[in-house]
């Protein structure tokens, strides 16, 4: 697809639904990327695919290019690593993977529940849920009941002092192999992107999660500085990784991440399309 004339073509090839703990429907975050003038957006719901349909079927109406995506929480030892799968195509096997996953977020909310009730906030699993609206379940759900309870004022007071690593209430994630979540992108014949390495994104580690089949990085994102993004872009173009950017959107008006905001190029897209068709090309082969 291409943009109007004279005008750069931009996507955002990272962000949140109410499929996990986005605030806007499928729908509408593609609706909002029509006013952006974005020309392709790629979803990418915590843990799950369940906004993928609705997504495709308001970009087919509006004009916009979905590209199917997930992010899965890993860790590489003790680090933890985000990782976008992009570019989704095998969505029947995958599902049985994140449903795996997103009952593993499910005990997860019930542990925080229950050292909340221990504090002496008598929060009940059913408030979380229904912050959720069935989506993927996460702390931000916990949030929300809590600033919806009154407990706290606002998502950083319920991190700061209970959902946070430092948080009275924090219950750590079930470990995902990030050697285990590159096979599922892999699996589901996705390219495998570090999602926000930020200043942890250095030579040493990447060097591990290349080995482990590693295919892009992403450089644009709004928790990076700008000594990120030229150190990122160098790492990928010295190590040909497909590159990748956006904004992490979650569905606010305003504020550090809104969408579209990284203006991250339309090529951007183009190479990871060029990677996908020359992997499944190389499969393919005899």
């Amino acid at each position: 697809m291409s943009a109007d004339a004279g005008r750069p073509a931009f996507v955002d090839l990272h962000t949140h639904s109410t499929a996990s703990d986005g605030t806007l429907p499928p729908e509408g975050v593609i609706e909002a990327a029509e006013r952006c003038g974005l020309t392709a957006l790629a979803l990418t719901d915590h843990d799950t695919i369940d906004g993928v349909p609705a997504a495709r079927s308001a970009g087919e109406r509006l004009g916009i290019r979905v590209i199917a995506g997930v992010e899965l929480s890993a860790f590489q030892g003790e680090h933890e690593v985000h990782l976008l799968a992009l570019h989704l195509t095998h969505l029947e096997g995958l599902e049985k993977r994140l449903s795996e996953l997103r009952a593993s977020r499910y005990t997860r909310a019930q542990k925080i529940v229950d050292k909340l009730n221990t504090l002496g906030i008598p929060l009940t699993l059913d408030e979380v849920l229904q912050q959720s609206n069935g989506g993927a379940v996460g702390r931000p759900h916990v949030a929300r009941a809590l600033i919806a309870r009154g407990m706290v004022h606002d998502f950083r007071g319920a991190f700061t002092k209970y959902l946070g690593n430092a948080g009275s209430a924090f219950v750590a994630k079930e470990h995902l192999s990030i050697e285990d979540a590159i096979a599922i992108a892999h699996e589901a014949g996705a390219l495998a992107i570090w999602a926000h390495p930020g200043d942890g994104g250095r030579r040493e580690r990447l060097e591990l999660l290349i080995a482990a089949g590693l295919d892009g990085l992403e450089i644009k994102h709004p928790g990076h500085s700008s000594e990120d993004v030229k150190r990122l872009q160098a790492l990928a173009d010295f190590f040909n990784l497909v590159p990748s950017g956006g904004s992490d959107w979650h569905g606010a008006p305003d504020g550090s991440r809104r969408l579209g905001m990284m203006n991250v190029p339309l090529k951007w897209l183009e190479r990871q399309d060029e990677k996908v068709a020359s992997v499944a090309s190389s499969q393919s082969a005899p």
